[in-house]
């Protein structure tokens, strides 16, 4: 189950997955196979060969790029998620769903 998010964002994600931009997506989230995660990081792209090439460099797999509708992607979350959005500079989207603590020395 998905929340946290405005319908203008998912569409504005949709469009760019679509028009082959490599697309960022945050949001809550709640699984039951993953109980330590509240946030899933969306990452699309309808190019499926661009987005594995973009995974490659993070170590993911193909076989973990989600197929079952019209916006393939790869779902992060934990470490992985926060190492990746980190490395793309999705600086918006790790402080908006305060995936990283600041401490103050």
């Amino acid at each position: 189950m998905a929340f946290g998010i405005t319908r203008s964002e998912l569409s504005k994600w949709k469009y760019k997955v679509l028009q082959g931009e490599i697309a960022f997506l945050t949001h809550y989230w709640f699984d039951e196979r993953f109980p330590e995660a509240n946030t899933v990081t969306k990452v699309g792209c309808i190019d499926i060969e661009r987005l594995i090439y973009w995974g490659k460099q993070y170590n993911l797999k193909d076989s973990w790029i989600d197929r079952r509708n019209a916006f393939p992607h790869f779902d992060l979350i934990g470490e992985r998620q926060i190492f990746i959005l980190k490395k793309e500079k999705q600086w918006d989207q790790i402080h908006r769903f305060q995936l990283i603590r600041q401490t103050w020395d």
